[in-house]
């Protein structure tokens, strides 16, 4: 892309006076509220023993997904681990440390425990550090220098790169972000789910860091729609919807920065998708419950790391069938010991072997009877 056909927003001459429709937005607003609310209906019955464990599995998600949005897979029961160690919910055995994981985790618990603390240049830096903690990124924690040319927002794989827009110069960010943390700390009119999809877009249009932008205005995010619930526990993953709608909040944000500072399209996409995200936490609320019901049953039954670990890829929705072999795999243990564990297993009663057909037996969950 040759950035000289096109007039990106931040060159416009009332940058960046942002504009939209809110009549037009009324009804998405309501629709996220309307939703919210039957969310969070259902989690004031349930105890707070399981409101903790539904936290700690849509935390888990949004850590994972905002990592993959950028092509990054962190393990998913490091992730479950550390974000249970902070918080002091009991899952188990604990996976080890790892510490990249540990400092995406540290970000996003920030931003959403410490919702109400301002965000300032030191605090984002402190992030951008933990997202980087053996310094890979350059410069770690200070706005880029465009040392090695402008900053372009680009998608996709290396061989087939996509370019979507260039951000401002990096000699414009000390103004440009001053600019931007005293309005995204100061009294807003905007709606609070309007301020996000306000902050958001700004935050991308500026790209103030060389690397881990994405993941940090999705933090910021995360923070606003803390403030907006007035509630630091999290029950959805606005992360985990961009991720499964890449390619359309992509496209989105590409269209916005070529267009005016009217932003109507993109806060109706934006209010949309938040929407979709809290019915996808109605689903997982099952899930979670599901699985708080299955460790409750066995919670006195001796079962070891292994078992564990093989029970809660069952319990998230194992794809395929789980045999013999495939435990082993998973496990990183022998056939021997993978079948030992599994007999262990359907002796207690938590396994039982699949229906299904096929050359070898495969195993699947013993479901406890609905409450």
């Amino acid at each position: 892309m040759n950035s000289g056909d096109y007039k990106y927003i931040w060159q416009a001459s009332d940058w960046p006076r942002w504009r939209y429709d809110l009549a037009a937005l009324a009804g998405p607003i309501a629709e996220v509220s309307r939703a919210q609310g039957l969310l969070m209906g259902c989690l004031a019955d349930i105890g707070r023993p399981k409101r903790d464990q539904a936290s700690l599995s849509a935390l888990t998600e949004d850590v994972v997904k905002t990592s993959e949005i950028e092509g990054e897979r962190l393990d998913v029961e490091s992730v479950r681990s550390s974000i249970a160690r902070r918080l002091g919910v009991d899952i188990g055995a604990l996976a080890p440390m790892d510490r990249h994981v540990e400092g995406v985790v540290e970000m996003v618990l920030d931003a959403t425990a410490n919702c109400v603390a301002p965000v300032t240049r030191k605090r984002l830096s402190g992030w951008h550090a933990a997202l980087f903690p053996t310094g890979y990124s350059g410069l770690v924690g200070g706005w880029r220098d465009d040392a090695g040319g402008p900053m372009q927002v680009v998608s996709g794989p290396i061989c087939r790169r996509r370019v979507h827009f260039e951000a401002p110069p990096a000699d414009r960010l000390e103004a440009e972000m001053g600019r931007y943390l005293e309005w995204l700390n100061g009294e807003s009119e905007e709606p609070p789910l309007i301020k996000a999809g306000l902050a958001h877009v700004w935050f991308v249009t500026l790209h103030p860091f060389d690397d881990g932008n994405g993941r940090i205005v999705r933090a910021i995010g995360d923070l606003l729609l803390a403030r907006a619930d007035g509630s630091p526990q999290r029950f959805y993953s606005l992360s985990a919807q961009i991720q499964r709608e890449r390619k359309a909040y992509y496209d989105v944000l590409e269209r916005t920065q070529k267009a005016t500072l009217d932003v109507t399209e993109w806060l109706a996409w934006f209010l949309d998708a938040l929407r979709r995200a809290v019915d996808q936490a109605q689903h997982s609320l099952d899930t979670v419950l599901a699985r708080a019901r299955f460790w409750q049953r066995f919670a006195e039954t001796p079962i070891n790391a292994r078992q564990v670990k093989l029970l809660n890829c069952l319990l998230d929705g194992f794809e395929g069938k789980l045999t013999t072999s495939k435990w082993a795999a998973i496990a990183k243990c022998s056939p021997d010991t993978a079948l030992r564990d599994i007999n262990e297993l359907l002796a207690y009663g938590a396994l039982r072997k699949s229906a299904a057909g096929g050359r070898s037996t495969s195993y699947e969950l013993n479901e406890p009877p609905s409450a």
